[in-house]
């Protein structure tokens, strides 16, 4: 790409803001050229409004440091100095979603992480090896919104991220019934364990909402574009537990389907080892090659050793065994702040750019 586009983080201070300021420095196709979060930070350098809550490996990139943080209410201003904006502030949904909203109508595409418009039915949320095809939505979106090139895409919830990937390659096999418990670390809730004591050596067995979206968004990933809107899948039928554990980052997922035809172990391993997606067959530069990674080992994928497989944006995948009540059960792991949030949604960028949704202004 000869000349950047440039991004906006609005959401900028918190912990999925800082990880988009990270995963952007250096990026060969944008540039973060403004940052935005709640009236208490703006005014102040971005470097004076994240001090003593960086919560990133290492400092925070020199040239975002410099940059004055704007209210990300004040959507002309930020709106008038980017190409598009990425989102992860921590509002209400009504307010985010009316946040967004007013983004995608000043002619600023949004490429967000939360969930305020996962069930508007013409905003895509893509997982872009799994389903890059729903972007096609977006020109319905844009003639409700009457805009030219506002839209608004998402990125599906962290606590999927795992198993879906591993789940889509077997859809030939026809999944009819899964059951998965995920096992989901302190950054998802933005924390850490020295920001949260409560959780050093403690599970707690409840996180509001998760199981819901666990149970409910795959539905919307595996569905179809019908008159300018997706409508959901019927199957398969997913029950989801959610669990916090005392572990910084990753997510792992205990899996367990049914498929209604009987295929062997190598025949998943097959579906595998050869799924490529979209990202993959364009070499987008966030694209882990490959996405799905598969260990013999039974000791793997473990959280510490095998979350940033693929700088953080390939899943792994592990102790694929048959199953007395379901057809087969293994584990799978993704990085949540990365392949998760963040990096998920600078990945749907690179796609919505390759496929000419996000240009300059």
């Amino acid at each position: 790409m000869a000349k950047k586009l440039s991004v906006g983080v609005v959401g900028a201070t918190g912990m999925v803001g800082q990880r988009f300021v990270t995963l952007l420095a250096d990026h060969p196709w944008f540039e973060v050229t403004a940052v935005a979060a709640s009236p208490s930070s703006a005014g102040r350098s971005y470097a004076e409004a994240v001090a003593g809550r960086w919560f990133m490996a290492g400092p925070g990139p020199a040239a975002t440091a410099k940059l004055v943080v704007a209210n990300a209410a004040d959507v002309a201003k930020v709106a008038a100095s980017v190409d598009f904006v990425v989102c992860a502030v921590d509002l209400s949904k009504d307010e985010t979603a009316k946040l967004e909203e007013a983004y995608a109508r000043a002619e600023t595409p949004v490429i967000s992480n939360n969930s305020a418009h996962r069930w508007t039915p013409d905003v895509p949320m893509l997982l872009p090896e799994v389903n890059a095809h729903h972007a096609a939505v977006i020109e319905a979106q844009r003639v409700r919104l009457g805009t030219k090139r506002g839209f608004i895409a998402v990125k599906p919830n962290c606590s999927l991220q795992s198993y879906v990937p591993a789940i889509h390659p077997l859809l030939g096999f026809g999944p009819t019934r899964i059951a998965v418990c995920t096992y989901q670390a302190l950054s998802g809730a933005g924390k850490t364990l020295e920001t949260w004591p409560e959780m050093v050596d403690n599970v707690i067995p409840f996180i509001k909402g998760e199981e819901e979206k666990s149970e409910q968004e795959p539905l919307k990933i595996w569905g179809t574009i019908q008159n300018g809107a997706i409508a959901n899948a019927n199957a398969p039928v997913i029950s989801a537990q959610c669990i916090r554990v005392p572990v910084s980052d990753g997510h792992m997922a205990a899996v367990f389907v049914e498929l209604a035809t009987k295929p062997t172990k190598d025949q998943i391993l097959a579906a595998w080892r050869e799924f490529t997606g979209r990202p993959q067959q364009l070499k987008l530069p966030s694209a882990p090659a490959p996405f799905l990674r598969y260990f013999e080992d039974d000791t793997r994928p473990q959280t510490k050793l095998d979350r940033d497989a693929g700088d953080g944006q390939a899943v792994t995948i592990g102790r694929l065994r048959s199953d007395r009540l379901f057809d087969w059960r293994f584990v799978a792991l993704s990085h949540n702040t990365v392949r998760g949030a963040a990096g998920g949604a600078i990945l749907t960028a690179e796609l919505l750019t390759s496929d000419g949704y996000l240009t300059m202004k």
